[in-house]
């Protein structure tokens, strides 16, 4: 299992704990307002029959028992009504809203939606219904959990950022700090291999092979420039992006099997100019056009088409290769992510570096189909 298949596996298993620890939250809280509301039902059922027999007492009888039953209800909103809905008496509802016009009637339909009454008889003929709603403190706890859910998921979503901005800003830090150290270790042996070059030209060496040995020399030195520049904040100038694309064209044309067809419409777009770090960007086109080349085993075509639009330019490298599902459009870009026996998964990863944090653009697998290939897409600001 690779690094990005790893880091999947442990985000969906969080995942899968926190809906667990949220389904298991709900369910608790559920269960003790059921409880709640059945002892607050219990307790108006036993207010009412104190009401019932306040109501039909005798006059010798002690009633200090049920007035202190009646008393005792602080917490349970309740309306004593008739049938048609009169209000007789109210306990435990807002003090300065029940003067008001309409609030006894609106608090005895938010009740009767609630519950359903208690019958009170006062008399053989004559009833009265109590009616009640939830306790502030049974409401509470009703939201509770979701009010928890959310401070929760708030919590982990900043949480989240906070750690991805960390982790972030150190891969920048490695990244910088590697590409700074191979820059220098790579240009004390280059440097070596200059001199020895012009020792060779002294010694009457064959001048076509100084000149290829130049050329290989040429390259280190590319290199050593492209690693020393992702170091850093790479400068920007406006160039021509048909003589830069034709470049790296050609320098992977002349490398690749000659069964490896190249074309393009470059010639449409002759003065077309963008801002580019040179050496990066063709860093990106010659790691793409060497994945499409793998991807056919080195027998197909490539075609680089450019399109240019507004404010954006864009470049559709399209290969005829073994193309990629759609679940692998984002996995690519991860570091680390190889479908090759060999290499570390760090080339797409590097363009993607190039591409959007240095040239302020975009890179994103534009479509493709298994066995018939696939097109990456490069945006550029103009």
């Amino acid at each position: 299992m690779n690094i990005y298949s790893a880091k999947q596996t442990w985000k969906y298993s969080l995942l899968i704990v926190a809906v667990v620890i949220g389904i298991t939250s709900l369910w608790y809280t559920n269960q003790l307002t059921e409880k709640l509301s059945h002892e607050e039902r219990k307790k108006v059922e036993l207010w009412a029959e104190a009401t019932r027999q306040l109501a039909n007492a005798e006059s010798s009888t002690d009633l200090s028992f049920i007035l202190k039953v009646i008393i005792d209800n602080e917490t349970v909103p309740v309306i004593l009504a008739d049938a048609d809905d009169n209000v007789i008496s109210q306990v435990n509802l807002d003090s300065s809203k029940v003067g008001e016009e309409g609030y006894l009637e609106e608090q005895l339909a938010i009740m009767k939606s609630e519950h359903e009454p208690i019958e009170v008889a006062i008399g053989e003929d004559y009833f009265q219904y109590i009616h009640y709603k939830n306790s502030y403190l049974l409401t509470q706890l009703k939201y509770f959990p979701y009010v928890q859910l959310g401070v929760i998921s708030l919590f982990i979503v900043i949480s989240y950022l906070a750690f991805s901005w960390s982790r972030k800003a150190e891969q920048n830090q490695v990244w910088m700090g590697l590409a700074k150290e191979t820059a220098h270790q790579l240009g004390t042996p280059l440097s070596s291999i200059m001199a020895w070059l012009e020792v060779l030209r002294s010694k009457s060496v064959d001048e076509d092979t100084l000149k290829e040995f130049e050329k290989d020399v040429k390259r280190l030195e590319t290199i050593t420039d492209r690693f020393s520049k992702i170091g850093s904040i790479p400068k920007l100038e406006a160039q021509n992006l048909q003589e830069i694309l034709s470049e790296a064209i050609h320098y992977m044309q002349s490398r690749v099997s000659k069964k490896v067809d190249f074309s393009n419409n470059l010639d449409d777009f002759p003065n077309l100019n963008i801002p580019l770090n040179i050496s990066l960007f063709e860093w990106v086109v010659e790691n793409i056009l060497k994945n499409a080349v793998d991807a056919m085993n080195g027998a197909g075509t490539i075609a680089i088409k450019v399109s240019d639009q507004t404010q954006f330019v864009y470049i559709d490298i399209i290969d005829s290769g073994k193309g990629m599902t759609k679940s692998m459009y984002k996995q690519i870009f991860q570091p680390g992510f190889t479908t090759k026996k060999r290499g570390w998964g760090l080339g797409l990863s590097l363009c993607k570096r190039i591409i959007e944090n240095y040239h302020g653009g975009k890179i994103f697998v534009k479509g493709s189909e298994v066995g018939k290939g696939t097109t990456f897409r490069i945006v550029l600001k103009k």
